[in-house]
């Protein structure tokens, strides 16, 4: 089994069914561009890639707000979208436990990700470690031939190591570093065309920068922080020992995001956000796919690096379908207290790169050094979501506030 068809199989068992593009049913219009069939409707064109568990937002928080979570203030979930903003942490302890059932309108009971993470800043305020554990478990699945004969039984799981971190370069601008260790157990121990399944490995780093400054708006205090973060950027990933096996990507993305936060009052705040995401791997393409003649599209065989370079001038329909490749994610945090917190929030992307589209809604509570967020999807389309009618939820313990 090659490498692509695996990958396929992950990614529907992980982000559920996506419009799959083929260059046999897309044709040419009269604009250049190709459609499908019936001459309207654009030709899919969706960016896969191996271990999309690595996207998947487990915090309840920000899967309440759109899945934004770049630039709102920094908890231990921080270590997922952007380490360098730990190091603004109010306090200098934090650990987050996230539980997602994954599927679960599907009847699925033992499909889940489980993330935990914390943080640690010494109290010289000027620096801060981070560290994260996420895992994916698929759950039971019956393997069998292409006869339909039953090969036995496994449990395909995958995993994320990381440590992180971040240092302030000035009182209102930080940096921060992650490495992580990937491991992906799909299939391993099964032969398909004369090819043993191994599990697949890789290394992958996080580079993120944080910039936050108070605007005076006179009648109340606000405070503006913007944030960017590259992650994943690491090697390929492969399943097999072939030399000459196909290797695919991992989900490297590029991430911006700003929040903008109004105090009202000692007791009323509110925090609107909004984050911009984009893939950075090469886009497939439909034509002279492979111009070496060996089997493997020329953008396969990139080099993750200049796979990250290519993915902003590599679409075969232009600048316009670059911009198609951004998802948007948009939020907003009502706190009463800083006790409650009420929230929503919107995501969506292009009907050609996923067709994604949800509204969230979600609560918070707070008390003394224990939080507990809550989330719920709704989808806005007929695009199947693994989160469908599932509710989220995180617990966060703020040792730190024991101090007060």
């Amino acid at each position: 089994m090659k490498n692509a068809i695996l990958g396929m199989l992950v990614l529907a068992l992980s982000l559920g069914a996506i419009e799959a593009n083929s260059q046999s049913i897309c044709l040419k219009g009269a604009d250049g561009k190709l459609y499908l069939l019936d001459g309207i409707t654009p030709c899919p064109n969706t960016i896969i890639t191996a271990v999309p568990f690595l996207r998947i937002v487990a915090d309840a928080r920000s899967g309440a707000m759109g899945d934004a979570g770049i630039a709102i203030s920094p908890d231990p979930n921080a270590v997922h979208f952007n380490d360098s903003k730990l190091v603004f942490a109010e306090k200098n302890l934090g650990v987050s436990a996230t539980y997602t059932p994954w599927l679960r309108a599907l009847g699925l009971n033992d499909v889940y990700l489980a993330y935990l993470s914390g943080y640690y800043k010494p109290n010289d305020g000027m620096q801060a470690f981070g560290m994260g554990l996420r895992y994916f478990s698929l759950g039971e699945i019956n393997f069998t031939d292409i006869n339909g004969e039953p090969l036995g039984n496994g449990r395909p799981n995958e995993f994320e190591l990381k440590a992180s971190y971040s240092r302030k370069l000035s009182e209102k601008f930080a940096a921060g570093v992650g490495a992580k260790f990937i491991y992906s157990n799909l299939a391993s121990g099964q032969t398909v065309g004369g090819q043993e399944i191994t599990v697949g490995t890789a290394g992958a780093a996080d580079v993120s920068f944080t910039y936050q400054t108070p605007i005076d708006l006179k009648s109340m205090d606000s405070k503006l922080r913007l944030g960017v973060a590259v992650t994943n950027i690491g090697s390929k990933i492969t399943y097999t020992n072939a030399a000459n096996e196909e290797r695919d990507f991992i989900p490297t993305n590029l991430g911006i995001g700003a929040t903008w936060e109004f105090q009202f009052d000692e007791h009323n705040s509110l925090n609107l956000t909004t984050d911009f995401n984009k893939l950075l791997v090469p886009t497939p393409c439909f034509e002279d796919c492979d111009t070496d003649q060996n089997g493997i599209p020329d953008w396969k065989e990139m080099s993750p690096i200049r796979g990250m370079f290519s993915s902003f001038s590599d679409a075969p329909g232009g600048f316009s379908e670059e911009i198609q490749e951004v998802m948007l994610s948009v939020g907003a945090e009502y706190w009463y207290d800083k006790l409650f917190a009420v929230r929503a929030g919107y995501y969506t992307e292009s009907r050609t790169k996923g067709a994604r589209r949800f509204f969230t809604v979600g609560l918070g509570l707070k008390y003394n050094i224990f939080g507990l967020n809550f989330s719920y999807l709704v989808p806005t389309t007929n695009q199947r979501n693994p989160l469908d009618n599932t509710l989220r939820f995180s617990l966060v313990f703020d040792f730190g506030a024991t101090e007060e």
